[in-house]
């Protein structure tokens, strides 16, 4: 994919400089400009944008992270497509600037007990809670684990994340692809599957990794360590190395076992015994939550002017009871106070008025939300139905209902009711008919036929379709003059997604190539060549008392430099002299002599058997070709 640095994104998002670029995406800092933010772009590569499996994993990436609210998961802003630029899917990130677990682990080599709490702590509650929402990463590595200038660890690129509900799989093919294969669980390597327990197993590697200095295998192909990781048991560390507490050496053990129902079931579980054991090895040391990688401040609200706080007012009830139940004698009022404190004083009468007064209105604004539903109706949900169920729901209520509006829908079936106006729960007249906006199904465009149209034509088309134009390649063509369209990518009567992503294919015209001259060369040899060099040959067959038979006499054009490929070449081959002498074949039998005259083109007629006696025309006579010869045996 070409740099997109310096480009505008969705006009709003400015590429800055690139940081990294993958199999599927390229991530780019860049600026939102309508906020004055720095941010990360991840933009799909271009050749995967038309692969709608691919968009549509890609979209979920940014749905299914943005569902997690965590300080230790990297945020995602936003998602679309640009339009305004170059072709491109994108995801906007949180920019994190530091490094990651692996340039830190290329440093150090192996942690210490404490930095690999200290680190792995949060990565384990970030992963908590994505488990407990039914998200998997399946993709835990050190590359995706991030260390910010500030210390903070966060969790990046859930970019395979997948609801579990959902019970898809993957092959093995994709997972060794899109997984890194030194973390993959074997049941990812072997059954395509992948759940929590397929998390915990890559978490158990990343910790032998930190603690050892190394990964558990190594080998010379992916499929090399992927049968390691389905035959071979991950050795205990404590048998690399012995200083290393047993309970983490049994817990890495748990978490790295082949068999998925013998690990920790999810990541809660897991961090849970991790605390345990951080606890048991340094009971003293009461810890924070290492999750939030610093301790939250505590800071008290100030009330507005005029205004108190439920808070305030009670701290000031608590602040006067304590004044009465107090045990310091009390201060007799000077008369002045008195006077004061009998102004201030309200009578019963007054306070029973004011009570009355309360319950009235209560009633009065109760009594009006009564008087403005009496003779409606509650409209029940009818969301899902179709429009005949909908009308037998609302038969038995007396309700009649109205399509207002039909649109397009990824997700509800064609002809289902997507929403009501009023919706269910709401309030509505017996006169009134409730509206429904249907569904018209899923939206797919058919690409246009566009071939014999100039780029800016066929761009406009597809922009008018609502289609997105992408990479317009090109190519030789024989028959579309240079500049105009040859083809289309999906091909044209396709069916596609509305801003789908179609690359034109545009010609360079007629390909040039050189000829040479095959003048004196053979005749089958000459048409053999120019033909699978895209030429179209016209031979002809002549007598030439020159040429041997079957040689190129002349060919046109005869040589050179350039020419189109396709051009027509006319070759004349030689079919040898017109005119042959008769040979003497005396005294030869019937098939040496029937050869030696074919021959030469001439045709033999057999008179008799044994051997040759006669021969008519005469021996040195000068015959034509294809001239019979009557051969005379004895």
């Amino acid at each position: 994919m070409s740099d997109l640095t310096g480009e505008l994104i969705d006009n709003r998002y400015l590429l800055q400089r690139l940081i990294a670029s993958g199999g599927m995406a390229t991530i780019y800092a860049g600026m939102d400009t309508r906020l004055d933010r720095p941010v990360a772009v991840k933009i799909m590569h271009a050749h995967l944008a038309n692969d709608e499996a691919f968009v549509s994993r890609f979209i979920k990436e940014a749905k299914a992270t943005a569902a997690l609210s965590h300080p230790n998961i990297v945020s995602i802003q936003d998602q679309g497509w640009n339009e305004g630029g170059p072709p491109a899917v994108f995801l906007v990130m949180e920019l994190v600037e530091g490094s990651t677990l692996r340039d830190f682990l290329n440093q150090q080599g192996s942690v210490s007990i404490e930095q690999m709490f200290q680190l792995m702590s949060p990565v384990l509650s970030a992963l908590a809670a994505a488990h407990k929402i039914g998200i998997i990463h399946r993709d835990i590595k050190p590359e995706n684990i991030l260390i910010s200038k500030d210390g903070r660890v966060k969790v990046a690129d859930f970019g395979l994340a997948r609801n579990m509900a959902i019970g898809q799989t993957m092959t093995v093919e994709s997972s060794v692809v899109l997984g890194s294969v030194s973390y993959l669980s074997p049941e990812q390597v072997q059954r395509g599957v992948a759940d929590a327990r397929s998390d915990i197993y890559a978490v158990g590697i990343v910790l032998f990794e930190m603690l050892t200095g190394g990964k558990p295998y190594e080998g010379e192909t992916p499929i090399q360590i992927a049968y390691r990781h389905v035959n071979d048991r991950i050795p205990s560390l404590q048998s690399i190395k012995s200083d290393i507490p047993i309970a983490i050496s049994e817990l890495v053990y748990a978490a790295t076992a082949p068999n998925p129902d013998q690990r920790p079931r999810d990541a809660e579980e897991l961090l849970s015994r991790f605390r345990e054991i951080q606890a048991q090895i340094d009971p003293k040391k009461r810890q924070l939550s290492l999750e939030l990688d610093l301790p939250p401040s505590i800071t008290k609200k100030v009330a507005k002017r005029g205004k108190v706080s439920v808070g305030s007012a009670l701290e000031g009830l608590k602040e006067k009871t304590s004044q009465l139940i107090s045990t310091k004698p009390i201060k007799v009022s000077k008369p002045e106070d008195s006077i004061g404190t009998k102004k201030r004083k309200v009578s019963k009468r007054v306070k029973r008025n004011r009570i009355i007064a309360l319950l009235l209105l209560v009633g009065l604004i109760f009594g009006g939300f009564k008087f403005l539903s009496i003779g409606k109706i509650s409209v029940p949900s009818l969301v899902g139905m179709n429009q005949s169920e909908a009308n037998k729901s609302l038969e038995s209520l007396g309700l009649d209902l109205e399509i207002i509006e039909e649109v397009f829908s990824e997700d509800i079936p064609k002809g289902r009711i997507i929403a009501s106006k009023p919706g269910g729960g709401g309030k509505i007249s017996p006169d009134e008919k409730i509206g429904l906006i249907l569904s018209k199904g899923q939206e797919r465009i058919l690409v246009p036929q566009l071939k014999g149209l100039t780029p800016d034509v066929a761009s406009a088309q597809l922009s008018n379709l609502g289609l997105t134009v992408g990479e317009i390649n090109e190519s030789f063509d024989m028959q579309i003059a240079a500049g105009y369209v040859i083809s289309t990518d999906p091909k044209d009567t396709s069916v596609v997604k509305r801003k789908a992503i179609v690359n034109l294919i545009v010609s360079k015209g007629i390909e040039q190539i050189s000829l040479q001259s095959y003048v004196g060369k053979g005749g089958e040899q000459a048409l053999s060549e120019l033909t699978d060099m895209g030429f179209d040959v016209d031979a002809a067959y002549k007598f030439s008392d020159s040429v041997f038979k079957g040689q190129v006499i002349s060919q046109s054009p005869e040589k050179l430099e350039s020419i189109g490929k396709g051009s027509k070449i006319e070759l004349i081959i030689s079919k040898g002299p017109e005119f042959v002498f008769v040979p003497n074949v005396l005294g030869k039998n019937k098939n040496d002599a029937s050869i030696d005259l074919e021959n030469l083109g001439l045709r033999v007629k057999i008179k008799g058997s044994g051997k040759v006696n006669n021969i008519s025309p005469a021996i040195g006579t000068k015959a034509k070709q294809g001239a019979i010869i009557t051969l005379t045996l004895r």
